[in-house]
């Protein structure tokens, strides 16, 4: 695909400043030369990456154009100055969107203060993050005193799974870090505080009334964030408040020209997650502690409690299922939700008696627990209404008729808010119900089939993006809805020479994963393998269950392995993935969240076995409905790109470093077998050189680790 040939130029103002990207760009010299420049001052002095180079130019050219740019670029291109570079020099103002906090970080605090002292450019950058992770100066306000701080412990749920005093002990240790800090980011503690701690002191976007209508939003840490961030050329955010700019109509973000997705894999994902309602009984029970704190009229909080335990015996007949004619079909699920908009108007209308201004704190309180109500009250009619007769819609008016100002930049909007449901909008979504687990009951959800169409037209169409990522989905443009006439597709490769750092492993001898044997001959396996590589082993597997099997029988098996086996159970992931980096020998065992993200460069990581193709489960209730939209072609334009994606992101995880090497061993030997797609696999894979010998592959992992 090409560049469009309009340039769309936009014009310069009076002032002197660029409103976006220049429309000349010149050959790529500039750009260049900049990427040199910085490089060269890396740590121990840089090194000239081609794909790097060819990725800042395409990237220079997109802005330059206000076209639209997906670019793969392997481990080892240095994507970060590959596109922060040209992004800076272009003059627009950008917003770099990740998919992890670790990346998040990375920018915001090592490679965007680097090129601020390197980069010939004078540029400001702000990283942003949702309304939950500041610090809340006006509910820690509204905690001065034994009795308001005691108030938080009455709901039951806190003073069952927490211990009270350590609660009120590090609500305590928060206001006097709200002291000292300028950021009030939960990322600068020193601990991690207990949920029911920070709630304390913190206010989700769906409850918080806006600066304008709180009486401490002169000193909020959460609006200074936002007012750095306009006034910064390069906004870091994660994707999923980005998501939230995208529902909410654009008012959580500044505006800005240029969107770039780094980890691009996750975009389509994370996008449907952000669209998607959820509506459980902790949302009624959150609501009903917000309402105590506000109405001494204990029925309505009682009336609220009801409400979600019938919502939840609704819901539990159809755990696990997808409601394929949407909840307002389902008879005992709709008169549940018809209760619940009932019971959660009644509150509002107790609310609204209250006046803003109340004395001792009960305005600002009030105004959330309304903002709180407003955004429960529209996803239940959302819900109440999805799978009925158009006729019988609006029954119940519109929970907008209860709105009053939330104070919020449009007058109502916040990034909480949800859109209205139109006529196709029960073809549009997909329902189902998710089993209870052992800290919550069973949850509705409701996300879009395909995030397509609102993204063309509400991004793409005003934005010029940029996605990229180590590993892209062959169809991924279509499945964003990228226009095609103005597209580029671009893959710069990776500096790494596969060929002599790795070996690809297709054990084919391995039983069909589908049969009684498989997992037994999975774990001789993985043994021969592990033993080959003494240890150093990041073993993935596609389920939980295999996973403890594993770990269980390996740990368990005579004679005793002489290495460490860690499982994902045992440690936050963070700790996990130090305890398995630092001990060098050790093994670890986990499941679909370790396949990306993890960087363990060194002879510590030599081995990558998966145990099977990471197709989706054929009954997970959003991929079944997009295989339903696209038919016959589903496997080829659902599952195959997904899991083609995966396995790349599994097998990633080996080569980090131009001096790693290793063997990636996968276990399916469908891999070798399935001759309508293995090629499709295959080729989403670093080139490696190949082998189906378990005894080359052994005496290669003992070679490179002895």
């Amino acid at each position: 695909m090409s560049y469009s040939s309009d340039s769309n130029a936009r014009p310069v103002p009076t002032d002197g400043k660029p409103d976006g990207p220049p429309d000349n760009p010149d050959d790529g010299s500039a750009v260049t030369d900049a990427l040199a420049k910085v490089t060269a001052a890396l740590p121990g002095g840089g090194e000239v990456r081609e794909g790097q180079r060819t990725m800042a130019v395409a990237v220079a050219k997109a802005i330059a154009n206000s076209g639209h740019l997906i670019i793969q670029a392997g481990t080892g291109t240095g994507k970060s100055l590959g596109y922060l570079v040209p992004a800076i020099i272009s003059g627009a103002t950008v917003v770099v969107s990740t998919a992890t906090k670790a990346l998040q970080d990375q920018l915001a605090a090592k490679d965007l203060p680097f090129l601020a002292e390197h980069l010939d450019v004078p540029f400001t950058f702000a990283l942003l993050k949702g309304r939950s992770n500041y610090f809340c100066v006006q509910k820690a306000a509204e905690l001065q005193g034994p009795k308001q701080q005691m108030q938080l412990l009455d709901d039951g749920e806190t003073s069952r799974r927490f211990d009270g005093a350590k609660v009120l002990e590090q609500i305590d240790a928060l206001i006097d870090w709200a002291q000292d800090t300028e950021i009030g980011d939960r990322a600068e503690l020193s601990f991690e505080p207990l949920g029911p701690a920070w709630s304390a002191v913190s206010v989700s976007a769906g409850e918080c009334p806006g600066a304008a209508k709180c009486p401490s939003g002169e000193g909020c840490f959460a609006e200074r964030a936002r007012a750095r961030a306009a006034d910064a050329d390069v906004i870091v955010v994660n994707t999923h408040l980005y998501g939230q700019h995208v529902r909410s109509g654009g008012y959580v973000l500044p505006e800005h020209d240029v969107v770039i997705f780094d980890e691009a894999h996750e975009v389509e994902d994370i996008m449907s997650d952000s669209f998607a309602i959820e509506i459980s009984a902790g949302r009624f029970a959150f609501l009903a502690s917000r309402l105590r704190q506000v109405i001494v009229d204990a029925d309505a909080s009682v009336d609220l409690i009801d409400a979600g335990t019938q919502i939840e015996s609704a819901l539990t007949p159809y755990s696990g299922q997808r409601l394929v004619r949407g909840p307002g079909a389902e008879e005992p699920i709709r008169q549940a939700l018809v209760t619940a908009i009932q019971r959660v108007n009644k509150a509002m209308s107790l609310l609204r008696m209250i006046d803003d201004n109340a004395p001792g704190g009960l305005g600002p309180k009030k105004l959330r627990a309304v903002q709180a109500a407003t955004g429960l009250a529209e996803e239940l009619l959302i819900a109440s209404e999805l799978g009925t007769n158009p006729n019988e819609r609006r029954a119940l008016g519109s929970s907008s008729d209860h709105g009053e100002d939330s104070g919020a930049p449009d007058g109502g909007r916040t990034e909480a808010a949800t859109q209205q449901p139109s006529s196709d909008y029960a073809e549009d979504r997909v329902a189902w119900v998710e089993g209870a687990s052992s800290t919550r009951g069973p949850v509705l959800r409701i996300a879009p089939v395909d995030v397509a169409s609102t993204l063309s037209l509400t991004t793409w169409s005003s934005t010029t993006a940029i996605l990229t990522s180590a590993t892209i989905r062959s169809n991924l443009s279509l499945r964003l809805g990228l226009p095609k006439d103005s597209t580029a597709i671009l893959d710069v490769g990776s500096p790494f020479d596969y060929g002599s750092q790795g070996m690809l492993y297709c054990a084919v001898t391995m039983p069909d994963p589908r049969s009684a044997s498989f997992e037994a001959a999975t774990h001789k396996e993985i043994r021969a393998l592990m033993e080959a590589a003494g240890g150093r082993t990041l073993a993935l597997f596609t389920s939980w269950k295999a996973m403890r099997a594993a770990a269980e029988a390996l740990s368990d098996v005579k004679p005793k392995l002489p290495f460490r086996i860690l499982t994902q159970s045992d440690l936050p992931k963070p700790a996990l993935i130090k305890a398995f980096s630092e001990d060098e020998t050790s093994c670890l065992f986990a499941t679909m969240g370790f396949w990306q993200g993890i960087d363990v460069p060194g002879r510590a990581l030599s081995l990558v076995i998966i145990d099977k193709l990471p197709f989706a489960r054929p009954d997970e209730p959003l991929l079944v409905a997009r295989r339903e939209r696209v038919g016959d072609a589903a496997f080829r334009l659902i599952d195959l790109p997904r899991a083609s994606m995966m396995l790349a992101q599994g097998a990633g995880r080996l080569i980090r470093t131009s001096t790693d090497r290793g063997v990636v061993a996968v276990l399916d030997p469908r891999l070798n077998t399935a001759r309508s797609y293995r090629y499709d696999l295959l080729q989403a894979l670093p080139p490696m050189r190949r082998s189906r010998d378990l005894g080359e592959v052994c005496a290669f992992l003992k070679e490179i680790t002895t």
